[in-house]
């Protein structure tokens, strides 16, 4: 059973803008901190950003910060990931994910999505 759901994934010219949404269909959305990952062909998946539960306290990547903004809006069960001023290296299979902890790690994820495709063209 898929509990979280991507969508906003695309193809889309270096500069551009894309936004990602995760539908949660659990009902305990607002109980959880949410979070993105990444994977690029060939490389090993990687945390982009994340919302803590607790007081929506944002984490990203030093490679997304200033560019990337996480959001949730815990009425709609829903996670957004806003993704500005994209480039090449921004090309990958994008995974919404959540676990319990405050913090959001590989190591700690209880729920992943399917991921949704984002490839950024010159």
């Amino acid at each position: 059973q898929v509990r979280l759901l991507e969508s906003g994934g695309g193809l889309v010219q270096t500069g551009g803008s894309l936004r990602l949404s995760c539908v949660d269909s659990g009902q305990t959305f607002s109980y959880y901190t949410m979070g993105w990952f990444r994977q690029a062909p060939g490389k090993e998946r990687e945390f982009v950003a994340a919302i803590s539960w607790l007081r929506n306290e944002t984490t990203y990547a030093d490679s997304v910060k200033g560019r990337f903004t996480i959001s949730r809006d815990n009425a709609k069960n829903t996670l957004y990931l806003q993704m500005n001023n994209l480039n090449s290296e921004d090309t990958a299979v994008y995974y919404c994910a959540s676990g319990l902890q405050i913090g959001l790690s590989l190591k700690n994820v209880d729920y992943w999505g399917k991921g949704t495709l984002v490839t950024v063209s010159s």
